[in-house]
């Protein structure tokens, strides 16, 4: 077969476009970071590619849901310990009153204090946290507490939980049941709850009839609602710490997702800055070969 010099330029030609492409695909590489730039670069590479970067975006998401829950737990915890706090300084009052020895004007100052109490109460059983009520189960925008013009209190005793996906098929319970929390009867039936017997003790100081055994009473009662209190404390208590284990394993969880991922899509940086150096190298050689291969023309001598 003839050799011709169109046959040598075509090759060289040939040659030198596959060498561009190859110090293109090293530059996009260094430019990206990256491993391909499109599918089909590498389709197994692509493939796998977005099976990890779902799984990456699963576990951010379940790191955000993490703040979700422990805005509704650390606020209803922080309600509860308030709640407790009140009940507990009622309480005192009805110790210090039980004593036949206070005077009327001292008993109705214990009142009235005991009237502010219950509606502090009232106002952290319709605790909200941004714009959702703590303390009404799965109905959140509607005040779980209401009261009428008399000034008895109803609480509306949804006890449906409140549940935040924190894991691949994992769900917590976030919120506090109110009926454990407010002594109230049946589960999902509005009752007044702690409520009934604060009334019941305003009523007794305000009648002058009443005598200590009688304000006496009610110190079991109080004992009742705060242990119920603390023992719905408790029980939030051992979901948060459940839930602290938990983003312990899911922050485990992105960092290996992130270094799947990475070792799938991203470079060797030292390697192919080799690889790039060498194509640059060969490409020069390619260029001075292919300029000696070419023979001079007739313009060449006409200079």
């Amino acid at each position: 077969m003839r050799v011709t010099q169109s046959m040598l330029s075509n090759n060289m030609l040939t040659s030198l476009s596959s060498s561009y492409d190859r110090l293109g695909k090293l530059q996009d590489q260094m430019t990206t970071q990256k491993k391909i730039t499109r599918p089909s670069d590498d389709p197994v590479v692509a493939m796998k590619g977005m099976t990890y970067r779902t799984t990456v975006l699963e576990v951010e998401q379940y790191q955000r849901n993490f703040s979700e829950a422990y805005n509704w737990a650390e606020n209803s915890d922080a309600a509860l310990a308030n709640a407790t706090s009140a009940l507990q300084r009622i309480r005192e009052l009805t110790v210090q009153i039980s004593n036949d020895t206070y005077e009327e004007g001292q008993r109705e100052t214990a009142m009235q204090e005991i009237k502010q109490l219950k509606d502090h109460l009232f106002d952290i059983v319709n605790t909200k946290f941004g714009d959702k009520y703590l303390f009404n189960g799965t109905n959140t925008t509607v005040a779980p507490a209401q009261k009428d013009a008399s000034g008895k209190v109803t609480i509306a005793n949804n006890n449906q939980p409140v549940e935040i996906e924190l894991s691949k098929g994992i769900k917590m319970q976030v919120n506090v049941n109110p009926n454990q929390a407010f002594s109230l009867s049946s589960p999902g039936t509005p009752g007044e709850g702690l409520f009934a017997k604060l009334d019941e003790l305003i009523a007794k100081l305000d009648d002058d009839s009443s005598s200590g055994d009688d304000i006496n009473g009610f110190l079991a009662d109080i004992d009742t609602h705060m242990s119920n209190i603390t023992n719905a404390r408790a029980d939030l208590g051992a979901r948060l710490n459940r839930i602290e284990l938990m983003e312990d394993r899911v922050g485990e969880q992105e960092v290996i997702a992130k270094r799947v991922m990475s070792e799938n899509e991203d470079i060797d940086v030292e390697k192919v800055i080799t690889e790039l150096k060498t194509q640059e190298a060969v490409h020069r050689a390619a260029l001075s070969i292919g300029a000696r291969i070419i023979q001079p023309t007739l313009m060449d001598f006409l200079r």
